[in-house]
């Protein structure tokens, strides 16, 4: 970290390589497809296009548009399908071997002709897995709409799951990664600090969620997914989005900052303030310090070869009390964004729990919300850790314990 002009920490990213981050994460991806008996993928979620190429472009319309997409032999040239007019935008890029321009097909573009257009677009993906697929027709696909599924099925492609393909190879962190996710969660802790600096009784929710956005803008992030900032009793049950309430003296403010950040990182930090000078009442008090044990408590969980389940079973939760309402998950895994794998609070094991086992390399988010069925307020908190070797390095800052 180092300092900046008005009184908040920067990244620090001089460390950061940006050329092996790009091939150690497209390195990952290729021996994933081995591992999926995949000849190749085709990836249009554009943070599996930024994790396969380290390109990004127009990220968020993305997210709805079809409009960008990559092919990516297990063996051979990453070819990237990039929106029209845009391919100097990748120049450089050591795991771009190809640019051409997209295909689309997406109603929005072409109307009536998405199937004429999806046939197109499938004759090049063939052309490009009988040159590159060694004989082999089975590409992992991580979107596809009905049009493009049948495109590609008539050609005597096999399409398999590119989704799980990619979530396999994203859940362990290359060093370069780690180094990216620390600028992240620095860059998000700034953006924190600038929220409680500008916190008083009057201003409105959205106009402190407001310093969020600025603050991760100005210092290279991206966007933010979500819009949970809510006070008082709109802290209670969790999930409303930030409103243009007035937040008043002695209000509970709860936050998920649910951040793109710096190189495309998330960091996904939870924190629970009281607005003003008012001193925390006993209730607040209790809420924070329930939260505040299941999150410390659990976050020593978290080491190499420990199953999910095992964690559930383990897992500190809130007082009986707390457990009415629909709350946060015990752990998520979390990189370009929120990802694999979700470890679920036990009440859900049985109808949404997912076994594997934690790997040094992974990083997660730890998170408890705490709040009473009927109750004015709710805390929620959340801290970003690393697995290592030798067991979970935290990466946020450590949760403030004047509430408690």
């Amino acid at each position: 970290m180092s300092g900046a002009g008005n009184g908040f920490p920067v990244p620090d990213e001089r460390q950061l390589d940006l050329e092996r981050l790009d091939l150690e994460r497209l390195a990952r991806l290729r021996a994933q497809l081995v591992a999926h008996d995949c000849a190749a993928g085709l990836f249009y979620d554009p943070t599996n296009i930024r994790y396969a190429t380290g390109t990004s472009n127009m990220q968020v319309y993305g997210l709805h548009n079809p409009c960008r997409y990559v092919f990516v032999p297990a063996e051979g040239p990453t070819v990237l399908f990039d929106f029209a007019g845009c391919a100097h935008l990748s120049a450089g890029r050591s795991a771009v071997g190809e640019v051409r321009p997209a295909v689309s097909w997406y109603h929005f573009i072409v109307g009536e002709r998405v199937a004429e257009k999806a046939a197109l677009w499938a004759e090049e993906i063939a052309e490009l897995m009988a040159r590159h697929g060694g004989g082999e027709r089975r590409l992992a696909v991580d979107r596809l709409d009905p049009a493009g599924l049948r495109a590609l099925e008539a050609r005597g492609i096999a399409v398999a799951d590119g989704q799980e393909v990619a979530n396999q190879a994203r859940k362990i962190k290359t060093p370069q990664e780690v180094l990216a996710v620390r600028a992240a969660v620095d860059g998000c802790e700034t953006a924190i600090g600038r929220m409680a600096a500008a916190l008083a009784p009057g201003i409105t929710e959205q106009a402190l969620w407001s310093h969020l956005h600025q603050a991760n803008i100005e210092l290279g992030g991206e966007w933010i997914e979500t819009r949970l900032l809510t006070s008082g009793p709109r802290t209670n049950p969790w999930y409303q989005e930030c409103s243009g309430r007035v937040i008043e003296a002695g209000d509970i403010v709860a936050f998920d900052t649910d951040l793109i950040g710096l190189h495309g990182y998330s960091a996904d930090l939870s924190r629970t303030w009281v607005a003003g000078e008012r001193p925390a009442g006993d209730a607040q008090r209790r809420l924070y310090a329930a939260a505040f044990e299941q999150v410390t408590r659990n976050i020593p969980l978290f080491r190499p070869g420990v199953s999910f389940g095992e964690i559930a079973a383990r897992a500190q939760r809130p007082p009986e009390r707390y457990r009415g309402l629909p709350g946060a998950a015990l752990a998520h895994g979390i990189g370009l964004c929120n990802e694999y794998p979700l470890i679920v609070d036990p009440s859900a094991w049985e109808a949404g729990g997912v076994e594997g086992r934690v790997e040094a390399g992974m990083v997660f988010c730890v998170e408890a919300f705490a709040g009473e069925p009927g109750g004015r307020e709710g805390v929620k908190l959340e801290q970003q850790i690393l697995v290592t070797e030798t067991g979970p390095e935290l990466l946020s800052a450590r949760l403030d314990e004047t509430l408690l």
